[in-house]
C-alpha cells in the first residue's frame, strides 16, 4: 500500500485516508475515488488529497476484517458487519466469556495493523453484551499477515462464551447457636439470587449442627440423591474456617472427598473451601458470600456452573485483579480517581414484573394496554431502547408469557423473577444482578407503566449521571415532587440486592450519603397507569 499526498487528476481508484467536506455532501474516510468524485473536487477547489493505493497482494481494511470473522467459530457469538476496518463480537446467549491470552497475544503480535481487544478473562455476559472487536489500522493490510492472522484464529479459538448449565445445587448450612436463624434464612434467599444469574435455583437445603461428623452425613445425603444433572454442593458454616482440619474440609474429607483448596487469593473471599466427590464440587462459601457483593465465592462457582473444573492452580492464580475492595481493617482515605464523563455507562432495568392488582377483577393487564398503537410494555421498551442506555434488561413476572411476546423483536434481555409476588424488591434485584454482571457503573430504574417518560427524558437524566461521574444519585422530579425514573450508581449495587418485600430504592436513596441531583422532567416523573380510569385519562386503550 502506498500512502501519502496524491494529486486529484490522477486520484481515480485511490482510497481516502479522511472524510472530505464538498459541496452537496461528503466523501467520507475509505471511499475510492471515482471519476464523477474527481470533478466534483475539482469543482469545490481541492487539488490534493491525502489517500493510499493498493499494490499486488493488499486487502482493504473490510475484506480484512471480515476475513478475520470468518476465521472465529460462531458458537454463541453473534457478528457485526465489516465497516471502517472494524467487527465487532457480541454474546449470543447467557454465559461465562472465558479469553485465551496467549492465543489473543499471538494475534495481536502478527502485525500491528491487526488488533483483537476482548474483555477480560472469565467474566460473566448476557445475550447482546459485546465482548471483542477487531480493528485493522491502516485502510489495507498485506494479504499474507491476513492469511497468518486467520490460521492462527483457526488453530487456537481467542475466546468463547461457556454456556451455564443447569445443576442441582443443595445448600448445607451449619447451626451454632450464636448464628440466628433470620440470618440463615436471608442467606438461602442471596444465594437464590446469586444463583438467578445463571439461569440456576437452589434444589434443596438442609441445616445440620456444625459438627465434622453431621456435615459429613448430611454431604453423603446429598450426593445421593439421583439427579439427571450434575450436582454441586455450597456448604455456609456458622463459624469461618481457620485452618485445613477445620469443620468443613474435614467433613468433605469423611464424605469421602478430597479438599483442592482451603482458602484464595481473592479478598472479599479469601475463606473459600474448594472440594470434590467424586464428579461433585463441594464448596465451603466464605462468610462475605452471605452478602451480594462481588467476591471469590462469584468467581468459582461462575466457572463451576459454566462446566470448567476449577482445581488448585486455577485457584492460585487469581491473585492479580483479586483485591475487589479496600480492606476495611486497612482504610484508606485518598479518594479515588474522578471517571471521566464519558466513561459512566448506564444500564436500563425495566421493571414489568408487577400483578397490577389495582386493574380489578376481568383479566386485564395496564401493561398490555395499547398506546401509540402498541402494548404499553413494548412501549416503554422501545422509549428505553432508543436512549443512550448501554443495555436494557426487562424484568417480568405476572403473566410472563403474553408480556415477554409483546417485547418480540426488540433488542432487550428479559428476565424472568419468579418470586415476584413478594413485591417490587425481588424484581430490583433480580435486574440488578443481570446489570452488574455486564459491567454498568449505574443503573436507571424504569417503571413500565409510565407512558409520560420520553427518550429525551432517560437521556438527560443518563447525562446527568455522566456529568456527576458516576458518583452521584439522579432523581426523576416533577417541581418539588421527587418522582421516577432514578439512576444508582454502582456502589449501591450490594444494597439494593438486599431489599426485601414490597419496597423500592426510595429508603437507599434517603440512606446512601451519596449526593442526590434532581432533574425535572415535568409531570411525566408522576404519571403512572395504575387502574382503568387512569389507562384511559392517559390516551390508553384497554385490551386484556
Amino acid at each position: 500500500m502506498i500512502f501519502g499526498e496524491f494529486d486529484v487528476q490522477g486520484a481515480e481508484g485511490l482510497l481516502l485516508a479522511h472524510s472530505i467536506k464538498i459541496p452537496g455532501g461528503a466523501l467520507q474516510k475509505g471511499h475510492v475515488v471515482d471519476v464523477r468524485d474527481i470533478d466534483r473536487l475539482k469543482s469545490a477547489g481541492i487539488e490534493r488529497i491525502v489517500a493510499a493505493r493498493l499494490e499486488d497482494g493488499d486487502l482493504g481494511e473490510n475484506e480484512a476484517a471480515a476475513q478475520l470473522r470468518e476465521a472465529i467459530a460462531p458458537d454463541h457469538l453473534r457478528f457485526s458487519e465489516a465497516a471502517t476496518g472494524r467487527v465487532n463480537i457480541y454474546a449470543g446467549a447467557d454465559g461465562l466469556f472465558v479469553a485465551n491470552q496467549e492465543a489473543v497475544d499471538r494475534l495481536n503480535r502478527i502485525d500491528p495493523a491487526i488488533t483483537l481487544a476482548c474483555l477480560a478473562d472469565h467474566t460473566h455476559v448476557s445475550s447482546g453484551d459485546m465482548v471483542a472487536t477487531f480493528k485493522i489500522i491502516p485502510l489495507a493490510v498485506p494479504i499474507a499477515k491476513i492469511e497468518a492472522a486467520c490460521a492462527e484464529l483457526r488453530a487456537t479459538a481467542p475466546f468463547q462464551v461457556k454456556l451455564f448449565t443447569k445443576h442441582a445445587i443443595s445448600l448445607i448450612a451449619t447451626e451454632l447457636s450464636s448464628l440466628k436463624v433470620p440470618v440463615m434464612d436471608k442467606t438461602a434467599r442471596i444465594l437464590e439470587r446469586r444463583l438467578a444469574a445463571s439461569d440456576n435455583r437452589l434444589s434443596r437445603e438442609q441445616r445440620v449442627p456444625h459438627e465434622i461428623k453431621a456435615l459429613a452425613a448430611s454431604i453423603q445425603n446429598v450426593i445421593a440423591i439421583p439427579q439427571e444433572t450434575p450436582k454441586l454442593v455450597i456448604i455456609f458454616g456458622a463459624s469461618a474456617v481457620i485452618d485445613a482440619a477445620d469443620v468443613i474440609p474435614q467433613a468433605i474429607r469423611e464424605a469421602g472427598g478430597h479438599v483442592l483448596s482451603v482458602g484464595m487469593p481473592v479478598d472479599p473471599g479469601n475463606l473459600m473451601v474448594l472440594g470434590r466427590i467424586g464428579e461433585t464440587y463441594v464448596v465451603g462459601a466464605p462468610g462475605c458470600a452471605r452478602s451480594l457483593k462481588q467476591n471469590g465465592f462469584d468467581w468459582i462457582l461462575d466457572r463451576i456452573l459454566a462446566g470448567e473444573e476449577p482445581g488448585v492452580h486455577d485457584v492460585t492464580g487469581m491473585g492479580v485483579g483479586g483485591l475487589l475492595m479496600e480492606i476495611q481493617s486497612r482504610p484508606q482515605s485518598r479518594d479515588l480517581p474522578a471517571r471521566k464523563r464519558a466513561d459512566a455507562s448506564v444500564a436500563i432495568v425495566l421493571l414489568a414484573a408487577g400483578r397490577a392488582r389495582r386493574m380489578g377483577e376481568g383479566g386485564q393487564h395496564k401493561l398490555l394496554a395499547e398506546f401509540d398503537g402498541m402494548p404499553l410494555v413494548r412501549r416503554s421498551t422501545s422509549i428505553a431502547v432508543a436512549s443512550r442506555a448501554a443495555s436494557v434488561r426487562v424484568v417480568t413476572g405476572h403473566r410472563r408469557g403474553e408480556i415477554e411476546a409483546a417485547l418480540e423483536g426488540l433488542s432487550v434481555t428479559p428476565i424472568f423473577n419468579a418470586d415476584y409476588a413478594s413485591g417490587m424488591a425481588s424484581s430490583l434485584a433480580a435486574g440488578f444482578v443481570h446489570a452488574l454482571a455486564c459491567g454498568a457503573d449505574g443503573i436507571l430504574v424504569m417503571l413500565a407503566d409510565m407512558p409520560g417518560v420520553s427518550t429525551a427524558n432517560l437521556n438527560t437524566l443518563i447525562d446527568a449521571f455522566k456529568e456527576a461521574a458516576g458518583r452521584a444519585i439522579i432523581r426523576a422530579v416533577s417541581g418539588r415532587r421527587r418522582g421516577n425514573p432514578v439512576i444508582l450508581p454502582r456502589s449501591l449495587y450490594h444494597t439494593v440486592l438486599g431489599l426485601e418485600g414490597d419496597v423500592g430504592a426510595r429508603h437507599i436513596i434517603e440512606m446512601a450519603g451519596l449526593p442526590v441531583v434532581d432533574v425535572d422532567i415535568g409531570d411525566a416523573a408522576h404519571l403512572d397507569v395504575d387502574t382503568i380510569e387512569q389507562i384511559v385519562a392517559a390516551g390508553g386503550k384497554l385490551t386484556v
